[in-house]
């Protein structure tokens, strides 16, 4: 079995993904997806004939994100037309998910030099949406208006199910709270250092002039003081009906947990940013790297997937980490550094709690509560993150994993080579 060798990783910097508000939101997002392609084969002096595939992941694949944006990106970042492109939605375990899918292909020998990665338009999505509830033809919550899903398993709003977690375990605003002022200084330490620079690629427009070069999300000024001060974003949808019968995201909830009292907690200094981004990674066979002179940076040694409970959605990184590790003949103390998402506060502290895990070895320059998350691109960002600084410390290996909507997580080892 081949190794899956990682060559080399890129990002596009966050933009703020609230329509008209952020750098990238009037730009396509094949323009931002092509990006970031073309800066791999440039960097890698790649033959872009030799490309076997570009694994893509992007969760909301409507309007300007429909139309395959693997095959799309590959063709509008000047790849020869002989690489075929794929896309896939596994909701924000897309990017991840692609990365694992690369991986598994180039192990099996079945390619031998694939693209994966992701890119997420949250503006453009977030303008969508809106405009389809205002018309009645978008239905609030998961499961896009199936009633036989939604009494089978019910499946309320992620943020909602933040809190309902969060009441659960008895993590409390102060703790959340706490980890949102982490995150940020993290994050401020990161960038004031240049930490993410080698994989950060600008964005330009059709005529090269600059259009975003750093993260635009990042609030390095955030206070335990200022979160305090914050009213809960959540309380307003627990409780907003959702249809003639009066079914509420908090009845959902309570449908499967009936005796659970769920308290607003987060908030969005403890939540995930709406972002527009994308990143991708280059990954080949050992054989591949070898004829072409190219230079390992890491191996994906393991992947995968897990899925939870749907109602409560956001709980699936836990047995998502444990499997990857049986998988992997490995334990916990064999990680030197963890990545998880941190869609919401109560996700990374329930990991640290249930896991016992270091808090100076898990997302140690941030997360996506100080840099936002977009969506289908956001796990091959962590991947490319936690690589870098694997380097920066001279460490050897990192487990990254993430929550997904419909209550799954996926989940990688890479070791560096």
């Amino acid at each position: 079995m081949s190794e899956a060798l990682i060559i080399d990783a890129v990002r596009t910097p966050r933009g703020i993904g609230k329509p008209g508000k952020g750098a990238l939101t009037g730009m396509h997002p094949q323009h931002i997806a092509a990006t970031v392609l073309a800066a791999l084969a440039r960097r890698n002096d790649l033959n872009t004939a030799d490309v076997d595939d570009v694994i893509w992941g992007t969760s909301a694949q409507k309007g300007l994100q429909g139309g395959d944006m693997g095959r799309m990106a590959a063709l509008d970042a000047g790849y020869d037309v002989r690489v075929s492109g794929v896309t896939l939605d596994r909701f924000c375990g897309s990017g991840l998910t692609a990365v694992s899918l690369a991986a598994g292909q180039i192990r099996a020998g079945m390619e031998e030099l694939i693209v994966a990665g992701g890119c997420e338009m949250t503006s453009q999505i977030a303008a969508m949406q809106a405009a389809e509830q205002a018309a009645g033809l978008r239905s609030p919550g998961l499961g896009t208006g199936n009633r036989r899903l939604q009494a089978r398993y019910p499946q309320s709003h992620q943020g909602v199910s933040a809190d309902a977690i969060a009441s659960m375990e008895g993590i409390g605003r102060e703790a959340l709270d706490a980890f949102g002022v982490e995150s940020q200084k993290r994050a401020a330490r990161a960038i004031a250092n240049g930490w993410f620079d080698r994989s950060l690629v600008p964005v330009v427009d059709e005529d090269g002039k600059l259009v975003l070069d750093k993260d635009e999300y990042p609030r390095p000024d955030t206070t335990l003081e200022g979160l305090a001060a914050l009213k809960p974003a959540f309380a307003q949808f627990a409780d907003m009906p959702l249809d003639k019968d009066g079914t509420t995201f908090r009845k959902l909830i309570n449908k499967v947990y009936p005796d659970l009292k769920i308290e607003s907690l987060h908030h969005a200094g403890t939540s995930s940013g709406n972002v527009d981004g994308a990143a991708a990674l280059l990954l080949a066979s050992e054989a591949y790297a070898r004829r072409h002179g190219l230079k390992a940076r890491a191996r994906v040694i393991a992947s995968a997937n897990v899925g939870d409970d749907p109602t409560l959605m956001l709980n699936a990184p836990v047995p998502a980490a444990r499997k990857v590790l049986a998988r992997a003949g490995l334990t916990l103390k064999d990680i030197d550094l963890f990545e998880v998402n941190e869609a919401f506060a109560v996700v990374v502290e329930k990991f640290i709690r249930d896991l016992d895990i270091d808090r100076e070895r898990i997302n140690v320059n941030g997360g996506a509560i100080a840099l936002g998350h977009p969506i289908g691109a956001t796990g091959a960002m962590l991947i490319g993150t936690v690589l870098d600084e694997l380097e920066r410390r001279d460490a050897k290996r990192a487990l990254v994993t993430m929550c997904a909507a419909g209550g799954m997580a996926p989940a990688i080892i890479i070791e560096r080579v």
